[in-house]
């Protein structure tokens, strides 16, 4: 496994697309929708987490002048943060599940999008082999110690910085 820390973030990336592709499938049985939800609500709250307390803050102090993007990232984290949180709560036989989850899958995608053809590439332009190891390793650290639910207290808190900051 590789300890760059984009390479870490895409592999994760990846998997959320995946989950997001079958709920998407027409055949997909609405048993399956929901375990692909928490799954998905799983990933998402880990994902945002390692970003949140190691790659955006360690990126910030290295490259300020990627501030707007990193801000921006945060704010598509908040985001995607209630709405897991929302889903979290519900059955995936109530009315908006489904749309909510499309909804999820449209942000979710976009900030992947950007990340990986905008954000991604500056980083790895301006950061060393070295540096981007040493950040893989501090988020796959950050990875064991992460959430996995939304309502664990570490994301609640992660959710309520993203409010009153």
């Amino acid at each position: 496994m590789s300890t760059d820390a984009i390479v870490i973030l895409r592999d994760d990336h990846r998997e959320v697309r995946t989950l997001f592709r079958e709920f998407q499938k027409s055949s997909t049985t609405e048993a399956r929708r929901s375990q692909i939800v928490g799954k998905v609500i799983e990933l998402l709250t880990m994902h945002t987490y390692i970003e949140n307390e190691v790659m955006y803050p360690e990126v910030r102090a290295l490259l300020p002048e990627l501030e707007d993007d990193i801000l921006e990232s945060y704010e598509e984290h908040h985001v995607a943060d209630v709405l897991t949180m929302e889903l979290y709560g519900m059955n995936p036989a109530d009315e908006r599940f489904k749309a909510k989850t499309m909804v999820l899958i449209e942000s979710v995608t976009h900030h992947m999008d950007e990340e990986e053809s905008e954000w991604f590439p500056k980083v790895r332009e301006k950061l060393g082999r070295k540096q981007l190891q040493d950040l893989g390793e501090q988020l796959l650290e950050a990875k064991k110690r992460a959430p996995r639910s939304p309502a664990q207290p570490s994301a609640l808190k992660k959710a309520v910085d993203a409010v009153v900051s």
